[in-house]
């Protein structure tokens, strides 16, 4: 009698969800369930089994036994409640009817209005049949047969994740799936819909004849992700069709094939690997067609054109590790043309510039006391100024600093070294002094060993004194110098010492503390000429802030060193809440006992008097940041330089403004650039977006939309202008549709 009325409880787990997993996917847990369908602990022992009725009629004339009224039967965790169970001992057969529930140990839920089971258990069918499961995931159907152990067919089903609201008058999820029959495949963990359709608030959107979604039990699972429409003037109309393949427990592959309206179609790979001692992605696109331009006007040959995208980082041991990346494109605006997404995305140790590829392969050793990196780093430009001639090879590229494990005079000693081997094809200019035969390339070999001492005095009245010592070596070997000779080897040397100086004063009024703090250092050192035949390769970007105020060398690399006497004097303001709030200020300069014109003269740090720096950083309220960073004039107090902006993160509102202002840029020319991206919500669900760049005074780009959000529903309308000139690709504007249904795997 046992076995047969727990027949009831088997018929469970009919209905499964929508939506290919990730190879970081975790299998749900029972919590997520809603709390009102996770079963309480029944209290029986191993084994136990418990029945309750308001009757229970044995016949033995028909072989039945009938349980009526308020029947509960509880047995391993699971509970199955009906208002009828009629099980016959002759057959086996087990019918329940009357408001179904069967609760399960994992806190899913089914439902129904009758069941019926076979004495094997393995076939059976339910008639007004739904399910929750984890997730608030729920399936309706209007029936259910289990045809054998592995297979359930479902008949005119909805699925959705959505919660429906009937007190506000809510009569239809955000979104939902309905389709004629579902077939759910145990053995394989699929679903697959026959006559779906995607509907959102109850209209139909996107249709499939066939749709197949991983059961939600699976952890990864093969299957066909959400598509993507657009409408390119560069492609006409295209059509990205996603499948994912979970190869293995440790292995997934991502096809993508792209058809295009007036282009060849492109295809897209995306294959990922997860080792006992680390991950490596491997990233690659194909086509077989010509070149074309914004205005789907074709040219140039027929040929191949693609890219690869690889990274991989192991561990070897708990102190060494190695990693690589392979970047490589056979077009310079192969990304923009088919609308590749994270191109750009750094991996590995070193990282390239915007629009730029990496190539390097790496180990590392890193301890407490101890760091040592080797790598060989291989570059391609596609910015349309990039010579790939004239973009160095790095091989190798030697790291390395040491800490001694104890105090050396009272304070904490540092030992650090470099060594880089640079070589080009051609240099920078194309041509000789007459412009008639190609230059060759310049190539660079650099050893640097260096040491840096410094402690730390704290003395009674809070005057902190931080006196330090340091000196450097370089050796330089230069190769294919365009004027001179033609060959140099360059050895220099440098010594600093000197000392930091702070006193902090501190006082608490109320629930604010103050802190002000006077910040010196004085750094002696002989005076640095900058040998013409040194090529500065590590410090072109060499810019005076904050951050560097109260460094004795603030040149970033190693080939530009900035020596001489100097004095630097600062002050620093904080005030800080008890809630939290808080700001900052800083106002700074050095002054120096002579010019130094081996430092950049856009930098402020060339004449004796450098630019005053001010930095600032405020937190007005919570979720809201203001920041800062100046470089006025040392004469007229002009900014020079200035980078300001503000985050702010609410339930809603968030995003960031970014501003920078270089009267000399890096490469000579006024920098103005303005970077904004936001959202602000009205309602709970409506809200607004936008991104703009605005660029030299020019709108770059500009994003405006429209936003509407719930808990598994995601939609944004947005208008898209570019106006940015890139080889053959000239302005563009565009509207997008992107679509975040919850569970089904992807945003499209």
């Amino acid at each position: 009698m046992r076995s047969g009325l727990l027949a009831g409880l088997a018929f469970a787990a009919l209905a499964g969800g929508a939506g290919a997993k990730t190879l970081d996917a975790m299998a749900p847990k029972a919590s997520d369930a809603p709390p009102a369908t996770r079963p309480a602990n029944d209290g029986l022992a191993g084994g136990g089994f418990y029945l309750e009725s308001d009757s229970l009629t044995r016949n033995e004339s028909t072989h039945h036994v009938i349980a009526d009224g308020n029947v509960e039967v509880r047995y391993r965790g699971r509970v199955l409640r009906a208002a009828h169970v009629d099980y016959d001992t002759g057959t086996g057969l087990v019918q329940a009817s009357g408001k179904v529930t069967i609760l399960q140990a994992d806190g899913s839920a089914q439902f129904a209005e009758s069941i019926s089971l076979d004495k094997s258990m393995s076939e059976g069918f339910a008639a007004g049949f739904s399910t929750r499961l984890q997730g608030h995931v729920q399936i309706a159907a209007r029936s259910a047969a289990r045809k054998g152990d592995q297979v359930t067919e479902f008949q005119h089903v909805i699925y959705t994740p959505c919660l429906v609201c009937v007190e506000n008058g809510q009569t239809h999820p955000t979104w939902s799936i309905r389709a004629r029959s579902v077939v759910e495949n145990k053995l394989k963990k699929t679903l697959v819909f026959h006559d779906a359709v995607v509907e959102i608030l109850g209209q139909g959107v996107l249709y499939f004849p066939v749709l197949q979604s991983a059961d939600p039990s699976a952890e990864r699972k093969s299957g066909f992700l959400l598509p993507l429409v657009t409408f390119s003037g560069p492609r006409g109309v295209s059509y990205d069709q996603p499948y994912y393949w979970a190869l293995s427990p440790h292995q997934d592959l991502l096809i993508t094939t792209q058809i295009n309206g007036n282009v060849n179609p492109f295809l897209n790979l995306d294959y990922r690997q997860r080792f006992y001692s680390g991950t490596a992605e491997f990233r690659g696109g194909y086509t077989y067609s010509k070149d074309f331009t914004s205005d789907s006007q074709l040219f140039g040959r027929v040929t191949s054109r693609s890219y690869i995208l690889a990274n991989g980082d192991f561990k070897l041991n708990k102190n060494w590790s190695w990693g690589f990346t392979a970047e490589r494109a056979s077009d310079k605006l192969i990304f923009d043309k088919y609308s590749v997404s994270d191109a750009f995305v750094d991996h590995g140790l070193y990282a390239a510039d915007n629009r730029r590829l990496i190539s390097q392969l790496y180990v590392v050793e890193q301890s407490p006391l101890s760091y040592l990196s080797v790598a060989a780093i291989s570059v391609q430009g596609l910015r349309a100024t990039d010579d790939q001639s004239t973009i160095p090879t790095i091989a190798p590229l030697i790291e390395g600093r040491w800490e001694a494990p104890g105090a050396i005079l009272g304070g904490r000693l540092r030992v650090s070294g470099s060594a880089v081997v640079l070589t080009r094809d051609q240099s920078l200019s194309t041509t000789d002094a007459s412009g008639q035969a190609l230059v060759s390339g310049l190539d660079s070999r650099r050893a640097t060993i260096g040491a840096n001492w410094q402690r730390t005095l704290t003395l009674s009245n809070g005057l902190r004194v931080q006196p330090f010592l340091s000196g450097r070596a370089d050796l330089f070997d230069v190769a294919n110098i365009q004027s001179g000779p033609r060959d140099a080897t360059i050895a220099r040397a440098f010594g600093t010492v000197g000392t930091n100086v702070s006193y902090p004063l501190y006082k608490q009024v109320g629930g604010v503390s103050y802190i002000l703090e006077p910040l010196g250092q004085i750094a002696i050192s002989q005076n640095a000429k900058q040998d013409p035949r040194i090529p500065n390769e590590d410090s072109t970007v060499f810019e005076f802030d904050d951050t560097n105020l109260f460094q004795a060398n603030r040149s970033p690399g190693a080939d530009i060193y900035e020596g001489g006497q100097s004095l630097t004097l600062a002050g620093r303001a904080t005030a800080i809440l008890d809630d939290g709030r808080s700001a900052s200020l800083l106002f700074g300069r050095r002054l120096a006992a002579r010019n130094d014109p081996a430092v950049p003269e856009r930098t402020g740090l060339q004449s004796p008097l450098s630019d005053w720096i001010l930095s600032a950083d405020v937190t007005p309220i919570k979720g809201v940041r203001l920041y800062s960073r100046m470089r006025l004039d040392s004469a007229t107090f002009a900014l020079n330089r200035v980078e300001a902006g503000a985050a702010f993160n609410s339930a809603r509102a968030e995003g960031y403004v970014s501003y920078l202002h270089e009267a000399v840029g890096p490469t000579g020319g006024k920098v103005d650039s303005l970077d904004v991206h936001g959202e602000l919500y009205a309602t709970r669900h409506w809200g607004v977006t936008g991104y703009l760049i605005v660029d030299g005074g020019a709108w770059r780009r500009r994003d405006m939309g429209v936003v509407y959000r719930d808990d598994c529903i995601r939609v944004e309308v947005l208008y898209r202008h570019d106006e940015t000139f890139n080889g053959t690709l000239g302005p563009s504007t565009s509207v997008v549709l992107r679509l975040t249904l919850a569970t089904l795997g992807n945003t499209r």
